[in-house]
């Protein structure tokens, strides 16, 4: 079997209120980088961790000819994204699966530091609209990784330190399970209505929509007639208690806590 893929990043799609996000995110006890701004026409705000990290995604207000795939998608967790060392290669293996969209493609964006402004480089590729219709599902290769993991970004208020989970919500949990399966050389586990997925230094866990509104009740997102969803993430914590003194949250246990961004239709549960 190739080597297990490995989580790089989430997205949480803001449309075209990301000060309003930008504001909220920092609330929750995050540090945001300083935004960016896409060579694409998108804008973002990263929250970085160990190997992983955030991502808060817009568009700037009366951008003319707006990304389709931000502008015209529900707000809200929108994006997995598994790191590549080669966008050639895992675009060959997701024509294998026939899952792939379109080829690799390229991109920059101005990262400000203390000795000026260097370009970070991308190549993304992505697997094509509807196998996972919870939202985009992509892998990222990073040119320039030392411009987007720095330690003056890597520390937070509430303890986040990485996504060990992610969490869908599926009418059809078992063929999406699979499909992820196939798509990161990885096995299915767990039964019934509760099933997952491992990645290197973490699982994807696929959820009936029964099973995971019971995992997280008044604070799940609706299917709002929705075959599939992003339904949570999960962040790993040094300390639960920082969380609890920042916000107040939806589901406090001794486990965990659960905070729901709802102006943007985002399900974060801190684990420790």
């Amino acid at each position: 079997m190739a080597d297990m893929m490995q989580l790089d990043h989430t997205v949480i799609n803001v449309q075209f209120d990301m000060d309003r996000a930008e504001g909220l995110f920092r609330d929750l006890g995050f540090t945001l980088t300083p935004r960016g701004y896409h060579s694409l026409g998108s804008i973002n705000h990263l929250m970085m961790f160990g190997t992983d990290y955030m991502e808060l995604i817009g568009l700037p207000p009366g951008a003319e000819n707006p990304r389709k795939d931000i502008a015209e998608v529900p707000l809200g967790i929108n994006g997995l994204v598994f790191k590549t060392t080669d966008a050639d290669a895992t675009f060959a293996h997701l024509q294998s699966l026939d899952m792939a969209g379109d080829p690799p493609k390229a991109f920059t964006r101005p990262v400000e530091l203390p000795g000026g402004a260097k370009d970070a480089a991308f190549r993304t590729v992505a697997v094509r609209t509807g196998v996972f219709p919870g939202g985009r599902t992509y892998f990222c290769e990073h040119a320039t990784p030392e411009l987007v993991w720095r330690p003056e970004w890597q520390s937070h208020g509430n303890g986040a330190q990485a996504m060990p989970e992610f969490v869908v919500a599926s009418a059809n949990h078992q063929r999406e399970a699979e499909n992820f399966a196939s798509l990161l050389h990885s096995d299915v586990g767990g039964s019934g209505e509760s099933l997952s997925v491992a990645f290197k230094g973490g699982q994807l866990t696929i959820l009936t929509p029964a099973a995971y509104g019971e995992r997280y009740g008044a604070a799940a997102s609706p299917m709002a007639g929705r075959d599939s969803i992003f339904g949570a993430l999960v962040v790993r914590t040094d300390s639960l208690d920082k969380v609890r003194a920042i916000t107040t949250p939806a589901i406090d246990e001794a486990a965990r806590v659960v905070v729901r961004e709802g102006n943007f239709d985002a399900v974060i549960e801190f684990v420790s």
